[in-house]
């Protein structure tokens, strides 16, 4: 979202490259929002999209012509970054990564992937950039050659029952980025001592764990959100530096319908973003 730049803002000035992610505000007074963890706000960050904000409003994201954000949620966009691409940064960007760099993925650590879709795709990127040695774990091997070419060392079906018995005990962070019922037990089981499996991906229904599975190399099973300000500011100098886009097809408003469509039958690669130039006057 490209922003006006008022008057009494001290932060950005009219003409910066500025955008927006996934919440436009938070109370500023809880401990995380003082650490700089705004979306964790105890009192509940405000969302970009269908929140209501502080004066009563409903918030209404990237689909309005205009929006009115607190300076300290706009972050700066780099020169090197699209906008079209910088769009999924700040979603599918911070979100992947910031539990790579809360559970300090890097040299030397081995990182598993699991989905190579929206956010599995820009995990595998970052995790690469890193530094560390990156597996993606997809059903299939329809979207190898994607994978690789991404940044990830090794590339596996988990259709494939081998595959856990030949992976196990052998990562120390797996980021999930699937919102699907996975058997827990094969997946904790792949990692090594003090490994970490981070859910992303949100699936509706509760999942079973077997509490005992942790208990073996002191495994953790963890979630993460986006991230703060600070950290999606960190996030975007981070892609900016190190070349770091997301794949995306532009597409314009009078596709929404069919881009809806191919989302549900998993034919996009691997982010749509909507040309709000094209969005009809009101």
């Amino acid at each position: 979202t490209v922003a006006e730049v008022g008057s009494e803002v001290t932060s950005h000035k009219v003409g910066d490259r500025v955008g927006v992610g996934c919440m436009v505000n938070s109370c500023r007074e809880c401990e995380n929002c003082l650490a700089g963890e705004e979306q964790y706000c105890e009192k509940g960050n405000i969302g970009t999209y269908g929140a209501k904000d502080v004066d009563g409003t409903i918030t209404q994201g990237g689909y309005s012509e205009k929006i009115v954000v607190d300076e300290h949620f706009v972050l700066r966009v780099p020169e090197s970054i699209p906008y079209e691409k910088a769009a999924p940064l700040l979603c599918a960007g911070i979100t992947t990564y910031s539990p790579l760099n809360h559970w300090n993925a890097g040299p030397g650590k081995k990182v598993a992937v699991v989905g190579l879709g929206g956010l599995g795709h820009m995990a595998v990127k970052i995790a690469h950039a890193m530094g560390a040695e990156v597996t993606v774990l997809s059903q299939t091997l329809s979207k190898k050659d994607d994978g690789l070419k991404m940044g990830a060392d090794h590339y596996y079906a988990t259709k494939d029952e081998e595959t856990f018995e030949k992976l196990k005990k052998h990562f120390d962070l797996i980021i999930n980025t699937v919102s699907a019922p996975l058997d827990l037990k094969q997946y904790l089981g792949l990692l090594a001592l003090n490994g970490t499996m981070v859910n992303v991906g949100a699936p509706p229904e509760p999942l079973p764990i077997q509490v005992f599975t942790l208990f073996t190399n002191r495994r953790s099973f963890a979630g993460s959100s986006i991230g703060g300000i600070r950290e999606t500011q960190e996030m975007l100098d981070f892609c900016a530096e190190k070349g770091i886009a997301p794949e995306t097809e532009l597409i314009s408003a009078d596709q929404i319908n069919e881009a809806y469509e191919r989302v549900l039958k998993s034919d996009v690669r691997y982010r749509f973003v909507i040309d709000a130039k094209t969005f009809a006057p009101a």
